[in-house]
């Protein structure tokens, strides 16, 4: 399998995350979102609970092509092309979460964009400096010294909301005015020590890239990547019965078995696209994946400016640009629930669309 069609079904996977991304982070209203289209309450895992590892799984497969023309090896040039890389998203999602009040007296410190950033770093760096053998290891030890660390800081209930040591350490580091408060108590999902085990997940995303490029025959490839996806995930499965799959807390089982099912549907694109040939459909899905970062900060900064900055005259009183489109626009088309679905997937075109003019023009926001 050549190399451009290897990266068109990793765009693709990458596409297709973007596009759930965005189906789920834009509804007309929370209170109207189907059940699938939700996080776990808190222990479990649902399809939107894919899209965060799918994402860092993909990050650590393109780093394994990124870094071959640098023999994959650490040296002054990728050690600091990664630093400008990971301090450039990390800023970016910082701002972000300032716009557009630019408070910085209770700005939420961590997100998705500082949690890429900070796991594609450490990420990249161990697997560039080490051989398989050793990268194997440094992943142990990264899996088990997490689910310690949860067991051992806790003296009740190590991974219950209130206890576990992820929110006491977050607090500790940040203070509670710049922690995510939307579990009801100061509480953040993308805070700093769950991120130590979101590194595995790029880790294993690299490992599953170079095992992708020491085979060359496509069928033993795909093979290849269905045992491995299939092992993963039945190792988080039965691991996550004493170290409960939570993505909030980023659990050990819940890296093994994102990971393992983000195996196996990229094994599914390649069987389907360069196996069997069927690529008509793709498109789409690859204008969004050439522009991943782009359409994520370019998506936070629109809904942030019709939800704050849009202020609309109605019955009410002044409304929000977003309340008033899902109210005047979406719940007449197709009720409150599938108005607000509808809200989403209208806004996936939009935002498709302008994927599209970019990709025509050969614009293509790199970092």
């Amino acid at each position: 399998m050549s190399t451009s069609n290897r990266l068109i079904s990793l765009d693709v996977l990458r596409g297709l995350t973007i596009l759930l991304m965005i189906l789920v982070n834009t509804p007309g209203s929370w209170a109207y979102v189907y059940p699938p289209l939700r996080h776990a309450d808190w222990h479990g895992c649902t399809p939107t609970d894919l899209v965060f590892p799918f994402f860092l799984f993909i990050v650590g497969v393109s780093a394994w092509f990124s870094f071959k023309k640098y023999e994959t090896k650490l040296s002054k040039i990728t050690f600091f092309k990664i630093c400008k890389r990971a301090t450039i998203i990390f800023l970016l999602g910082f701002l972000l979460n300032l716009y557009p009040f630019f408070d910085f007296g209770s700005v939420r410190v961590m997100g998705v964009l500082q949690r890429i950033a900070i796991a594609y770093a450490f990420g990249a760096i161990i697997c560039l400096s080490f051989k398989r053998e050793r990268i194997l290891m440094v992943l142990g030890l990264i899996v088990v010294g997490y689910w310690a660390l949860l067991y051992f800081g806790s003296t009740t209930d190590p991974y219950s909301l209130n206890e576990n040591i992820v929110r006491k350490f977050d607090l500790y580091v940040f203070g509670e005015k710049h922690i995510y408060k939307g579990f009801g108590i100061p509480f953040d999902p993308e805070g700093l020590l769950s991120t130590i085990p979101s590194i595995a997940t790029v880790i294993i995303g690299y490992l599953i890239g170079q095992s992708m490029s020491l085979e060359t025959e496509i069928l033993k490839k795909i093979k290849k990547l269905l045992v491995s996806g299939a092992l993963l995930s039945f190792t988080g499965f039965v691991w996550g019965y004493v170290f409960p799959i939570n993505k909030a807390l980023w659990t050990s089982s819940y890296v093994f078995y994102t990971a393992g099912l983000a195996t196996l549907f990229l094994a599914l694109l390649i069987y389907v696209i360069d196996f069997k040939g069927y690529v008509k459909w793709v498109k789409p899905f690859v204008h969004f994946g050439t522009n991943p970062l782009f359409i994520f900060v370019f998506s936070g900064l629109y809904v942030k400016t019709i939800s704050y900055l849009i202020k609309i005259p109605s019955k009410e009183g002044e409304i929000s640009g977003y309340k008033y489109l899902y109210e005047n626009v979406f719940i007449p088309l197709a009720g409150n629930m599938n108005g607000s679905l509808l809200f989403a997937l209208t806004h996936i075109v939009a935002f498709w669309f302008l994927c599209y003019l970019l990709y025509k023009n050969k614009i293509f926001v790199k970092i």
